[in-house]
């Protein structure tokens, strides 16, 4: 965050200040958690869904804070600096916005339900190689990550690009409202957070939000291969571009090919080439080539952005553990991007075997059982030699997969990851690949941390000796 002083604040937020000796003080950094106040902060004590910010106000000047923004009924009996406001929510919000509007930042917003990190990774590394610019920490992608990443941007940045997440209607309208993107970028639609949508219409519908919020004169780029979007792009008032593999495409992917730890393709007569791993991250690279060509950036630079690219953890990242070649996917899962991930390892080559390891795809409702019960089919009609499932959905994959004749003696349903580990320990041979993926609260990571970890174990333990 560049500079903000005190008067700056009240006067975005409309609040008071209280006990400051100091009324020229400013303001370099904001922080949500006290854990991670850094010298001169500013804390916003904030209402989350396990804790109040406001009981650790104390922690936060520990830590070094050098005020913090509360609500009104806050007894300040510390007597520290404090900007007291009705709802520190509604104040960041506001905050956030009269901060954006200070800038002339080009903002990318980007949404769907799958690949929203991957896009926003690729845009940015495309753009970076021509312009100043940010993109969204991490997963700041909800009410409080956007105002929170709108903070990030420098006065000196040309483009900020962020992402946009939603588990209901209505919730990105707020949020682009406050963004203010010129560019808008739907990944896909899909079953994901059934739980608060309760079906695929209603995703579409919260998706859409977002490029209703562009200006008569910005851009929606649109996953052109799903025919829900092509029709989304005949009801919008602003230019739109589809992109994908099929012909109604306005940037179409030709000679695609797939291998490992690479992707390649052509647009027009440009080449484009990614140091990725499986056919779903096309959408996005085609994305990132649309948000160049609309900005000015020739084809090579482009090409030069793509090819910088690395992969975000726990996204289909490969690694070589011992003698196993691990694909590391379990930043998230839903339908979809498991469907994705399956494909990865169903065109595997290998002299080995193939396993896969999942946990529970969450937040999918009343169709969960269901969407499970498909995964284990999928697997087993995907060549799979080896399965293991984790979670409260486990019986469901097990149950799919042996209907569509998987070995039973090659499937496992696992209590918790010391079993998956005894499992792994029994059926892991050199030369296996092994796909881990699951929601992100099934922290399917763990399982990879453990084969690393027995992996360490027997490398550096000394060779066992005969005794005389």
């Amino acid at each position: 965050m560049e500079h903000v002083t005190l008067s700056q604040l009240l006067s975005a937020t409309d609040g008071r200040a209280v006990d400051f000796d100091d009324t020229s003080a400013g303001f370099n950094s904001i922080a949500l958690d006290s854990r991670n106040v850094r010298l001169g902060d500013l804390f916003w004590a904030v209402q989350g869904e396990q804790h109040d910010g406001h009981a650790f106000v104390a922690a936060a000047f520990d830590n070094g804070a050098a005020a913090a923004v509360v609500r009104n009924d806050y007894e300040n009996e510390l007597r520290v600096p404090v900007v007291t406001v009705p709802d520190t929510l509604i104040a960041l919000w506001d905050f956030a916005k009269s901060y954006r509007e200070a800038r002339e930042a080009l903002i990318v917003g980007v949404t769907g339900s799958f690949g929203k990190t991957t896009t926003r990774s690729l845009i940015h590394s495309m753009l970076e190689t021509q312009f100043a610019g940010m993109q969204s920490p991490r997963n700041f992608n909800n009410h409080f990550g956007v105002p929170l990443s709108l903070l990030e941007i420098q006065d000196d940045d040309e483009f900020a690009v962020l992402e946009f997440g939603a588990s209901d209607v209505g919730e990105i309208r707020q949020l682009a409202e406050l963004a203010e993107p010129e560019i808008g970028i739907i990944t896909g639609i899909g079953p994901a957070h059934l739980c608060g949508f309760g079906s695929e219409q209603r995703i579409l519908s919260a998706k859409s939000e977002l490029l209703e919020s562009l200006p008569s004169n910005g851009l929606a780029i649109l996953a052109g291969d799903d025919q829900r979007l092509c029709q989304l792009a005949e009801q919008i008032d602003c230019r739109t571009i589809l992109v994908g593999e099929g012909s109604q495409n306005d940037i179409r992917a030709t000679r695609v090919n797939v291998g490992r730890n690479r992707l390649s393709f052509q647009v027009d007569s440009d080449q484009f080439e990614l140091q990725v791993t499986g056919r779903h991250y096309l959408t996005a690279a085609l994305c990132a080539v649309a948000v160049g060509r609309e900005v000015g950036i020739d084809s090579k630079q482009i090409a030069n952005g793509l090819a910088s690219f690395t992969t975000p953890p726990g996204r289909c990242q490969l690694q070589s553990i011992g003698p196993w070649t691990v694909i590391d996917d379990t930043y998230n899962s839903n339908p979809a991007s498991m469907q994705a991930a399956l494909e990865v390892l169903r065109d595997w080559q290998t002299a080995g075997r193939k396993l896969l390891v999942v946990g529970d795809m969450l937040e999918l409702g009343e169709r969960s059982a269901a969407f499970h019960r498909q995964l284990g089919a999928d697997a087993a009609t995907a060549g799979i030699d080896c399965l293991l499932a984790h979670g409260q959905q486990a019986e469901q994959v097990i149950w799919g997969a042996a209907e569509e004749g998987m070995n039973k003696y090659r499937m496992a349903e696992c209590e918790d990851f010391d079993a998956m580990l005894a499992v792994l320990n029994c059926w892991l041979e050199p030369g296996d690949v092994i796909l881990v993926k699951g929601s992100r609260g099934m922290q399917m990571e763990r399982v990879i941390e453990r084969l690393q970890q027995r992996v360490a174990w027997k490398t550096d333990s000394p060779p066992l000796r005969a005794v005389a």
